[in-house]
């Protein structure tokens, strides 16, 4: 008889919270909000959230995230880095409804025998969706634990065969200043447009990274990076580039944004290590949305046994 080993991922079924659950919070907190809060802030929080009906999606459950204690969708959804919308995290919600998630296309490019544009509905329809609970670690040092929807990124780059010259896997988001209102800014905006981020084509192909393409049931909300975002949950958040035009296949090591920006502070792995500060912040522990207290933070947010290997002999101190 052969007997599976439980990966540390695993949770069964019945630990996951239904998504009901989650509707009947956010019902509850639209009718009592009026009388049990008066601060304004909250009735525009609600409302932003709600403005735009999600669709929910077809999808198969996992067992990726046991022991994992889900956020919230208002808290997932509510406090958000996108800095095409604003640099205040609670901003997105409330602006986003300038991005037009459909049509959108997604183009495989360059060191791929397959180059080929993705249509959104396309992997909605034809791909094998399905949900897997993830941590979620920003370098800021908050947390929080989402389920997210999608397929992995190997499926998508199996499809298009990379070539023995791909190194690597370039992403850039969408640039279109009628979208996005800080891409109007030019110069002056948050950061330099379009946003790029990349990965090593080891890490590209790990079992672990995945688009996303919904939450908590339903397609992403804008905020999240409608329609199609990268999840990488050992590392840091702004690796998980949002709402994606491009997929390039490439020889060289992408710089990426917030390299581009600040060297010193933000490198190209950025995998999830307390035992490496930030220049002006501890990482060794972090604050969970919701939570009071802070934890501990895990080597690579809690996935070593699924990713160190690919960083053996590596000095992570330096290769931040």
């Amino acid at each position: 008889m052969n007997i599976m080993k439980k990966q540390s991922w695993y949770i069964s079924e019945n630990e996951v919270t239904d998504e009901s659950l989650f509707n009947k919070r956010r019902d509850f907190l639209k009718l009592g909000a009026a009388a049990l809060v008066s601060s304004s802030l909250v009735a525009e929080k609600l409302a932003a959230v709600e403005t735009t009906p999600r669709k929910a999606l077809s999808f198969k459950k996992t067992s990726f995230g046991r022991g994992l204690e889900l956020n919230s969708f208002d808290q997932a959804s509510t406090y958000n880095n996108f800095y095409e919308f604003s640099l205040n995290k609670k901003d997105p919600a409330k602006l986003a409804h300038t991005l037009k998630p459909s049509p959108w296309e997604v183009e495989v490019s360059g060191e791929v025998e397959n180059p080929m544009y993705i249509d959104l509905q396309e992997i909605m329809n034809k791909y094998p969706l399905e949900e897997r609970i993830y941590r979620f670690r920003c370098v800021e040092g908050w947390s929080m634990v989402v389920p997210w929807i999608g397929i992995t990124l190997a499926h998508i780059l199996k499809k298009a065969k990379p070539t023995s010259k791909a190194k690597y896997v370039k992403f850039i988001t969408e640039l279109d200043p009628e979208m996005f209102p800080d891409q109007k800014r030019g110069i002056f905006g948050n950061v330099p447009y379009p946003y790029v981020e990349g990965l090593r084509m080891d890490e590209a192909m790990n079992d672990l990274t995945f688009m996303a393409v919904g939450m908590y049931g339903k397609v992403l909300p804008n905020q999240n990076g409608a329609p199609i975002r990268l999840v990488v949950p050992w590392k840091y958040g702004f690796k998980s580039i949002k709402s994606i035009v491009s997929i390039e296949l490439v020889e060289e090591e992408p710089l990426n944004t917030w390299k581009e920006i600040n060297s010193r502070e933000y490198g190209f792995y950025a995998n999830v290590n307390p035992k490496v500060d930030h220049p002006r912040w501890s990482q060794a522990k972090e604050r969970k949305l919701g939570s009071f207290f802070k934890h501990k933070t895990e080597m690579f947010n809690g996935y070593s046994e699924e990713v160190a290997s690919m960083y053996k002999g590596m000095d992570l101190r330096k290769l931040y």
